[in-house]
């Protein structure tokens, strides 16, 4: 594993040093430009992340770059860089947004002061100025980490382990003592191991990570438990070719195809600290998948240069789960939970970010040979389908009654599948009361938004049900929709696959692009040497889309328009199944 991780981190500090910008007139001197803008930024996935490559490069004996001189002047180029683009208040700024961003500043220290540690391990004068801009650079962050806030739940962890490193470097009990106030917050955990914002494809290794420095930093060994209940959920979320379940996503990694590559380097620290065989397993498999170091803030290559000892191959890794039926969250009472809501006393507005009500809603998961199935609540869609190279990414209902997707509130678990349901509610809302309007109702000019609308009784309330049984059969599965409601909605229902695979059969018409109305006929959908089979198509109506329902342009969807009432069974059948 040693030789991939350096040949793996040589080839990126290659690509690095050709886009390193040289031209001394030009602004952004010193950075590394990124693709997409061509513009250098001072961020964890920009110029601070290529120099973890080169400082990699420079302290392994196995690289070609070994203390190479000319990547030497590089790397201290890149740390000047660094120095000019942070503000006076400590900070850094992305380019995608949050401008003076204490959590992003976050990122960035968790990862230079291990370049800065590995850089004076090599105690070799050419690298003498580059660490003093690292450690100015670093100091300079204090008082930002001592009074910054965060955004989003997991950025708490990142602030926390970045106090921790800025600790370790200057001693200052003041930022022990802020990251313990981010700490007391708790953790935003399940019992199961799923964190707040349900992304496993990136934020549950940020979170991971994060905890395992503070943990190390602060001498808080409890902060390990969250990181073993998250790594353990996650053998339970991988498909057979390694891609990492990202169908029920709250942040930007739904329904992308993501690897394992993030958690190699919290896999190897928690495998090597408890011994444990299956977090070696987790190790292994994200070690086959990785392609690039990282991240300056979890960059493999650059803490096992830190840490050695994780590439010993002392911890023999065990099997990973591959046949199984677990649901995730199952008992967790998030009803209860949901109804404390209104004590918290935010009234249900976060500012730049989200509450995630959806937190510890259940996920079913099955895994038998090369079939893969995710069943979920509380996400646009409830249902997802791996075959061998078949894909049936989605499958959701939307209708015009409270116009977008339906949600499906709970998942109930029968000895051949499951029973889900989901409620909307829609009304109109009564005059206020004369004696709780507010001055400017008398006044010649009523602006809506000064109006108590929280204060007007609800009238002529709406309830629209949809339910779903989900069943196995020999042949695959069985979907029967259903919902009473006599009034005429219309209700779509997407079936959305991956863009790799041809429709056969069946009676399509073109609605848009990739975007297919299934009227009449069994429907095969082929990839490769696999395939999925559906029957049940209907069009009822010609809707090409349900408003606030988007679907996605770079796949292959067939719409099945129904009205209600509606009673649609749909039979999926496997290739290899008899």
């Amino acid at each position: 594993m040693y030789e991939k991780l350096i040949a793996m981190n040589d080839h990126w500090t290659e690509e690095g040093i050709v886009r390193q910008l040289l031209d001394q007139n030009n602004r952004f001197y010193g950075g590394t430009a990124d693709e997409e803008s061509g513009l250098a930024w001072p961020t964890h996935t920009g110029t601070a992340m290529v120099m973890a490559f080169w400082a990699s490069s420079l302290a392994s004996p196995a690289s070609r770059y070994y203390r190479d001189e000319l990547l030497t002047e590089r790397l201290e180029l890149a740390s000047s860089f660094m120095l000019r683009f942070q503000h006076e208040d400590g900070t850094v700024s992305p380019n995608w947004t949050n401008m003076h961003s204490p959590p992003d500043t976050g990122f960035v220290i968790v990862g230079l002061a291990q370049v800065l540690e590995l850089m004076e391990q090599q105690q070799w004068a050419p690298l003498e100025q580059t660490c003093a801009n690292l450690r100015l650079f670093l100091e300079r962050t204090v008082p930002a980490m001592l009074t910054g806030g965060c955004h989003t739940p997991n950025h708490r962890w990142v602030l926390t382990a970045a106090l921790g490193f800025l600790y370790r470097l200057t001693g200052k009990p003041e930022l022990e003592k802020r990251a313990n106030e981010w700490l007391s917050e708790g953790m935003d955990l399940t019992p199961d191991g799923e964190w707040t914002e349900r992304s496993n494809g990136i934020y549950n290794a940020v979170s991971d990570v994060m905890l395992y420095h503070a943990s190390e930093l602060l001498r808080r060994p409890a902060l390990l438990g969250p990181i073993r209940r998250n790594l353990k959920m996650m053998t339970y979320l991988v498909h057979p070719d390694g891609e990492v379940v990202t169908d029920y996503s709250g942040r930007q990694d739904f329904g992308s195809r993501t690897d394992m590559s993030s958690y190699h380097f919290i896999s190897l620290l928690m495998a090597h600290r408890d011994s444990d065989s299956q977090f070696a397993a987790l190790a292994k498999l994200a070690g086959e998948s990785l392609s690039h170091p990282g991240a300056i803030s979890n960059n493999s290559v650059l803490g096992c240069l830190l840490r050695p000892e994780l590439l010993c191959n002392c911890i023999e890794p065990g099997v990973l789960p591959d046949t199984y039926r677990v649901v995730i969250n199952g008992d967790f009472p998030r009803a209860r939970y949901l109804a404390e809501m209104e004590e918290a006393g935010h009234g249900g507005r976060i500012s730049h970010s989200r509450l995630h009500p959806e937190f510890g809603a259940p996920v079913a998961r099955e895994r038998q040979g090369m079939t893969s199935t995710t069943v979920m609540a509380e996400t646009n869609a409830f249902f997802a389908l791996r075959h061998g190279q078949a894909r049936l990414l989605a499958v959701s209902i939307s209708s015009t009654f409270e116009p977008g997707f339906i949600r499906m509130n709970g998942i109930e678990t029968v000895e051949d599948g499951y029973r889900l349901s989901g409620m909307e509610t829609k009304g109109y809302y009564s005059p206020i009361a004369a004696d709780r309007l507010p001055q400017t109702a008398e006044k010649s000019v009523s602006p809506w938004y000064l109006l108590p609308h929280h204060l007007r009784e609800a009238t002529h309330l709406q309830e629209h049900h949809v339910k779903v049984e989900l069943d196995r059969t020999a042949e695959g599965y069985r979907i029967r929709m259903q919902c009473d409601k006599q009034e005429a909605l219309m209700t779509q229902v997407s079936f959305v696959f991956g863009r790799e695979g041809e429709f056969q059969n069946g009676e399509l018409a073109a609605a848009d692009t990739g975007i297919d109305w299934w009227k009449n006929g069994t429907v095969r959908y082929a990839a490769g040497q696999d395939w999925i089979e559906l029957s049940g198509g209907s069009c009822e109506h010609s809707l090409k889309a349900i408003r606030n329902a988007p679907l996605p342009s770079d796949c292959r969807t067939l719409l099945v328009n129904l009205v209600t009432p509606y009673d649609q069974t749909f039979q999926i059948k496997l290739s290899g199944r008899s």
